[in-house]
């Protein structure tokens, strides 16, 4: 299989580029990245791009499977426009340059709370973008909705608080349908679907995650 990312320099990217270059059956990645990975590795194509400038970067968007791992914070982005930029126009812009392509299989990493009516805006933009994403097409289409992902030295207080009072509640037996998801363990289960690729379009709750998870 010859797999193409974005977000690898992120948390849950970082995690999965790792297992796709160790995996046997990933002859070729292709890593579209907005700065250097630093990274190299022989079965590893990385390519700095301007993704304000798609005409620049689709040619390069092709293989078997696309994963699209990109996202940000409204502190780090700057602005709400800022963040859908990245959040939104840039992952619809690859998805659509790799339904141009012919890649048959598409994963996404999307929000718990996703839905293009909500009132809350960050659930409103990763509910748009999975529908503008499945109205491509895709003959397998994978979206991920993680709870609260736990990643590794994280800097945001935010996170470091919401998990620690979540691992309190888990312990009383309490939202475990909503308990931290380790970065890693997504990763895994997001390169075992796309081996799979299941035809149609599966929307991947996080309580199913942390089962699929806990069944490996």
């Amino acid at each position: 299989m010859q797999a193409i990312i974005i977000g690898a320099t992120g948390a849950t990217g970082k995690e999965l580029l790792e297992r796709l270059l160790k995996d046997e059956h990933i002859a070729h990645v292709t890593a579209l990245v907005r700065r250097s990975l630093n990274l190299q590795h022989p079965k590893l194509q990385a390519e700095v791009v301007d993704f304000d400038q798609p005409q620049q970067w689709q040619a390069l968007v092709k293989g078997d499977v696309a994963f699209s791992c990109m996202g940000t914070t409204l502190k780090a982005a700057g602005s709400k426009e800022a963040q859908y930029k990245v959040d939104y126009e840039y992952q619809y812009a690859f998805a659509e340059a790799a339904r141009q392509n012919d890649i048959p299989a598409f994963v996404l990493i999307s929000a718990g709370m996703a839905d293009p009516k909500s009132l809350v805006f960050y659930s409103r933009m990763k509910g748009k973008l999975e529908k503008a994403i499945e109205a491509l097409h895709f003959k397998s289409l994978v979206i991920f909705r993680p709870g609260l992902l736990s990643r590794p030295g994280t800097d945001r207080k935010g996170e470091k608080i919401s998990e620690g009072l979540l691992n309190f509640f888990n312990k009383l037996g309490l939202f475990k349908n909503m308990a931290p998801l380790k970065v890693n363990k997504l990763a895994e289960l997001m390169l075992r679907y796309a081996q799979q690729a299941p035809d149609d379009t599966h929307i991947i709750e996080p309580g199913r995650i942390l089962q699929e998870i806990a069944e490996q």
